[in-house]
């Protein structure tokens, strides 16, 4: 079945031009030119992943993905102009997955959709539908992560990632102590050759640790290495 893609942006020659590319690669598009419009749509019929403009009127990009994050923890990414750098970074720590600057390749962010979407196949994966294999819980000191199930636990307490969080998560806690640099960390949480600058891999590791410290303010497990990347420490 193919995938449901939502495209959020008041600019209808962008919307009609990734609509055309996305549907030459098989996927199914609903396009909105209103940001309003576009909630009530997603949130009463999600799609399978979501490309929002930060740029909006009536109601940004920012807070488009705010108001869905109240109620989905669905796929977004942001397309962004160039000096929209803060911004950006607003909206990684809201919850985005991922963001492409204008103008973009339509080529680029295929790739990068596939590889969300990819990412979020394998978390829907439970041991009664597939082979697990390689997919078996993850219990790193207080840390507990379930592969299968999309799962992740801090002290007992539940901790709602998205999945680039949970990828860069999980490639730290399988070698407690190593340290990952950011290119290991875009390696395992981009497929395709997809390039990502090194500010977006610090963004979600913000991001992690923002949400792991709101279930405990002593969260400290995982450690910056200037110059050389990022360790989980158990």
């Amino acid at each position: 079945m193919s995938a449901n893609i939502a495209l959020v942006d008041d600019d209808r020659n962008i919307l009609t031009s990734v609509s055309i590319a996305m549907q030459a690669e098989g996927f199914v598009t609903r396009v909105y030119s209103d940001s309003e419009a576009a909630l009530q749509a997603i949130l009463d019929n999600p799609p399978d992943l979501a490309i929002f403009d930060i740029k909006m009127p009536k109601m940004d990009g920012l807070e488009l993905l705010r108001r869905v994050r109240e109620k989905s923890n669905l796929p977004v990414i942001f397309l962004t102009s160039k000096d929209e750098e803060l911004d950006e970074a607003l909206g990684l720590a809201m919850g985005a997955d991922d963001y492409i600057k204008k103008p973009f390749s339509q080529r680029l962010l295929i790739a990068r959709v596939k590889s969300i979407l990819r990412r979020t196949e394998l978390m829907k994966l439970s041991d009664e539908d597939a082979d697990t294999e390689g997919l078996e819980p993850l219990v790193r000191g207080n840390l507990e992560m379930d592969p299968a199930r999309h799962l992740v636990k801090w002290r007992g307490n539940n901790v709602t990632l998205t999945v680039t969080e949970f990828m860069i998560l999980e490639t730290l806690a399988n070698r407690p102590g190593v340290v990952k640099s950011r290119n290991q960390l875009m390696d395992a949480a981009y497929q395709d050759d997809v390039y990502v600058d090194d500010r977006t891999i610090d963004s979600h590791i913000k991001r992690l640790r923002r949400k792991f410290r709101e279930v405990d303010p002593e969260f400290d497990a995982i450690d910056t290495l200037y110059g050389a990347g990022y360790r989980y420490q158990e």
